[in-house]
């Protein structure tokens, strides 16, 4: 791309039916003043970044000459765009708010540039594989001998440490060893795996927690310091109660489908027209008003098979059916009104469609359109100091020769970046 000819940042992002001003006079963000140096790729650590530059952090992007490889991971790509322009839905998912800047760390020149801005950086951000850093002299104590306050979050599949500390970690495979797959799925059928990278997500929330975390210490002791996230790690901890009576029972848990292990009833019923919805009755109270006011059957709580939670555990098969054959009297939509009415958690299974045109997603502007590029928005609702949209994702190496604003100055200066840059494959910029 030329100089000049790159995305241009909005003056203003639509939120639902509201509109958010990200330009001149905008609110800054609680990050607002913290610089990013972002050397991931993919997913766990593209998310970290991007929710940091959501809450005003200054991202730089850095991608190797072929990019990022979900720029590539389509179609679905940007309408009116192709593989060539690299904006995938995928890459378009990760990385709004952010420069991009195209480098070759294996160019000494190039990892020379990746020295000037770890001075300039506050969090560097990478999830190479252990060792690689080390091998491409990106590592933390080559980049902290350089930064002493230097935030350097390593993100990988099982850690820096331990004996799978050299293996690549891809979120399928997490899923896998973790034993979240073997609780995921139909009762009768085989394990699966969940219907988005969770273990990617829940690294990358947690590298973001990590880092403001470490943000604040470093406020106190002028310290930075090496932070290890893992998807393994990530995923385990995420297994949460189902791990915990794992450990409690020595017991192999299982799959429930779309049932709860512990609590019942709380899961998915059918109506009579055949559609499914969801029902979640979590307390004993709750369990009473259901009896009483959406079945009209208050005598049902003094049933000794169902009196208690432990009791419907123990009873589970019997009282589903009983409901089963309750909710087959009306169809789904007059069972999740009487609900509402009741105040019992019920709702539609629906679609992703219906999901992004769902009341609560205009209201809580979850629809961001930035830049021409449709994103669902950041769920961080903060009062004083709102998310904001500023930067659409960019096409690869946009910021290489155009970052005339960033605060990398006076670290680097714009005849100092121009003249590196000019050295460069026209096809980076």
């Amino acid at each position: 791309m030329l100089l000049g000819m790159e995305m241009q940042a909005p003056s203003a992002v639509k939120l639902g039916n509201s509109v958010t001003v990200a330009g001149p006079g905008a609110p800054l963000g609680a990050l607002a003043g913290v610089k990013v140096l972002d050397l991931s790729r993919v997913l766990a650590g593209p998310w970290c970044t991007q929710t940091l530059a959501d809450l005003g952090a200054e991202v730089i992007k850095i991608e190797a000459p072929q990019g990022d490889d979900t720029r590539s991971w389509g179609p679905p790509f940007l309408p009116g765009t192709g593989a060539a322009d690299g904006l995938s839905a995928y890459f378009c998912c990760l990385n709004r708010n952010k420069q991009s800047v195209v480098v070759d760390l294996k160019n000494p020149d190039d990892l020379a540039l990746i020295y000037r801005l770890a001075q300039w950086a506050d969090v560097v951000v990478q999830n190479y594989r252990t060792g690689t850093d080390v091998a491409l002299g990106v590592d933390y104590p080559t980049l902290a001998a350089l930064n002493p306050r230097l935030i350097y979050c390593s993100i990988s599949g099982y850690g820096r440490t331990g004996p799978y500390a050299a293996q690549a970690g891809y979120d399928f495979i997490i899923q896998a060893e973790t034993g979240l797959m073997a609780i995921t799925g139909p009762v009768a059928g085989g394990p699966c795996k969940v219907g988005i990278p969770i273990a990617d997500i829940l690294t990358g929330q947690n590298a973001v927690s990590a880092i403001v975390a470490a943000l604040y210490w470093r406020q106190q002791s002028g310290q930075g310091q090496l932070l290890d996230l893992s998807l393994f790690d990530s995923q385990l901890a995420a297994l949460v109660n189902v791990a915990s009576a794992g450990l409690l029972t020595g017991a192999e848990p299982q799959r429930w489908g779309n049932a709860h292990p512990t609590i019942v009833p709380y899961q998915t019923f059918t109506g009579g027209d055949g559609v499914e919805f969801a029902l979640a009755v979590g307390s004993q109270k709750l369990w009473q008003t259901f009896c009483a006011v959406v079945l009209g059957q208050p005598g049902l709580v003094d049933d000794p098979r169902f009196a208690t939670n432990p009791d419907r555990v123990q009873h589970r098969a019997a009282l589903v059916e009983l409901l089963q054959t309750q909710f087959n009297t009306q169809p789904a939509a007059a069972w999740i009104a009487a609900c509402d009415a009741a105040g019992i958690p019920a709702g539609p299974v629906n679609t992703v469609q219906q999901a992004l045109a769902h009341p609560v997603t205009a209201a809580r502007g979850l629809r961001v359109e930035v830049g021409g590029v449709p994103v669902v928005g950041s769920a961080l609702q903060l009062g004083a100091t709102p998310v904001t949209y500023r930067l659409p994702p960019p096409r690869l190496g946009a910021d290489t020769k155009s970052s005339k604003n960033s605060s990398i100055w006076p670290w680097i200066s714009w005849k100092e970046l121009i003249s590196w840059a000019s050295k460069r494959p026209s096809s980076w910029c």
